[in-house]
């Protein structure tokens, strides 16, 4: 045991962001080259209006001397809202250099961006737009639930989709085989991608954004999703304005700006027992 004295100040611990959040494999990233795409996007969805059958010779009971009618399906209209997430640090400036203090803001927002993206994108996207698919008689098994989410994609989108679950959750997808990982991303035998993120345990369901019972949770589904984003920018960017005099403290912000897509921009809900 050595005599003591002063501690020596050693470099922090690293981490990762955990693989499977919403930045993860399940979404086409763009890191935007025109600021103005950070305003927010309008676009007309794809793939998210009905397609319909038709016979060529209509039964004559039914439209005696009449041809079949085809359905026209209107298209609609999309936009997502900028959101900006930011990571702020204070200390004292006699011990903390400008040059630490920013790479501590980096490596804070690093870490941290995806689950406050997450928190963001369930509380005003998700919860405020998911049709609720949870029967009456309450809360359903975790399979039973992505089977619920499953189909409403396949009859409302048509095409693979993301399932949106909280990391609490997630360790239950594979009791029953709900989950595998397919080329290091998470996918359901249907071949929806999942997403696995630590802000969904914010947990509020539609449609009042209410949090779940305790030993519940909210799972939703989308069709696929697209995130622009920008490089990180610092505030403020020299060393004597992160400087506070009031106070003798130095702060310094790291941010950056994000625009979330959904192709159909919609979303369905479904709440699951963990038990």
């Amino acid at each position: 045991m050595p005599a003591e004295g002063m501690r020596r100040r050693v470099q922090a611990i690293p981490g990762n962001p955990l693989p499977h959040g919403i930045l993860g494999g399940c979404t086409e990233i763009i890191d935007v080259t025109d600021v103005h795409e950070l305003l927010g996007t309008d676009w007309v969805p794809l793939s998210c209006a009905e397609a319909h059958d038709w016979e060529w010779c209509p039964d004559e009971d039914e439209s005696p001397g009449q041809p079949a009618e085809k359905i026209a399906e209107r298209l609609g209209f999309c936009s997502a809202a900028p959101i900006t997430i930011y990571a702020q640090v204070t200390c004292n400036p006699v011990a903390w250099s400008f040059q630490e203090a920013v790479r501590d803001a980096r490596e804070t927002l690093r870490m941290g961006q995806q689950r406050a993206l997450e928190e963001w994108f369930m509380r005003d996207f998700l919860c405020t737009t998911g049709e609720d698919l949870t029967p009456a008689a309450g809360a359903v098994s975790i399979a039973q639930g992505v089977g619920a989410l499953e189909d409403w994609l396949g009859t409302q989108y048509g095409g693979q989709g993301v399932i949106h679950i909280p990391a609490g959750a997630a360790a239950l997808l594979g009791c029953c085989n709900v989950v595998h990982l397919e080329r290091g991303n998470a996918r359901t035998l249907l071949g929806n991608c999942v997403v696995m993120g630590a802000g969904y345990s914010l947990n509020s369901g539609p449609p009042d954004c209410l949090p779940a019972d305790p030993g519940e949770a909210w799972l939703y589904a989308t069709s696929p999703l697209r995130i622009r984003q920008e490089a990180p920018e610092i505030v403020p960017n020299t060393d004597g304005e992160s400087v506070r005099i009031t106070t003798n403290d130095r702060f310094v912000i790291a941010e950056r700006g994000f625009v979330v897509e959904v192709a159909c921009c919609r979303a369905a809900a479904v709440r699951v027992t963990l038990c």
